[in-house]
């Protein structure tokens, strides 16, 4: 029978500061010059690696400079240049309709506050906290596929909607660690804490993860071969 991990967060204090020792340069692996940039990119990433829209960003920018030029885009056009990110018509729909409103309720900048932001066609509470953190330096907790997985292994909490999860992380944490705590377990997870098999005979958090050894490999020659150095996966 499968051991059942109880809500414990006395742990958070020691994760937190390995976590920094670890991934002292962890921050968000898209590639974008401005918050326009990001919020592109953002969408972009839904269900596709980082490493493959950093591919294909550069020269969406250098074609759309701005949201006008997004407003404007020639449909067939702009899908060409992101069709191998995935579900490419639904993305095309999301950046002209995101631009279209920033133009006309934004004055053609992306909005700093988060109340905004969220009305943006495909811009949800993730997406939100991305550009907030990373373009705006705006605390914010981002909860996406890896930081809920790992929140739940340490034994943070037993939240599935991404909400709620984000705000007991807000009540866990201190604002100024927010952001760097969101790229730091995306960057753990995509590394080492993986969803199918973690490489837990690697983890530096092992003394302190309720988790240990439940999905994954303890000893640390058979977990060395699961670390992933390269984190755009």
């Amino acid at each position: 029978m499968a051991k059942k991990i109880t809500v414990d967060t006395s742990n958070a204090p020691a994760i937190l500061r390995i976590l920094k020792k670890q991934y002292p340069h962890a921050k968000c692996e898209l590639d974008f010059k401005n918050p326009l940039e990001l919020t592109v990119a953002t969408i972009l990433s839904a269900q596709c690696t980082d490493r493959r829209v950093n591919m294909v960003t550069p020269a969406l920018f250098r074609k759309y400079p701005n949201a006008a030029a997004y407003a404007s885009a020639n449909r067939a056009e702009l899908e060409s240049l992101i069709a191998s990110t995935g579900f490419f018509r639904n993305k095309a729909n999301s950046i002209i309709g995101m631009a279209h409103k920033v133009c006309a309720e934004f004055g053609g900048e992306i909005p700093n506050k988060l109340e905004d932001l969220v009305t943006l066609p495909g811009v949800g509470r993730k997406t939100a906290n991305v550009v907030l953190g990373n373009a705006f330096d705006v605390p914010g907790i981002t909860v996406d596929t890896h930081f809920g997985r790992l929140a739940r292994r340490f034994g943070w909490t037993t939240q599935t909607d991404p909400v709620k999860l984000e705000h007991e992380m807000n009540a866990l944490f201190k604002p100024k660690d927010w952001t760097p705590l969101s790229h730091m377990l995306i960057w753990h997870g995509r590394r080492i804490c993986h969803a199918r098999k973690p490489a837990c005979g690697a983890c530096p958090m092992a003394k302190y993860c309720p988790s240990f050894g439940l999905e994954g490999p303890t000893d640390r020659v058979e977990a060395a071969k699961l670390v992933r150095t390269e984190g755009r996966l």
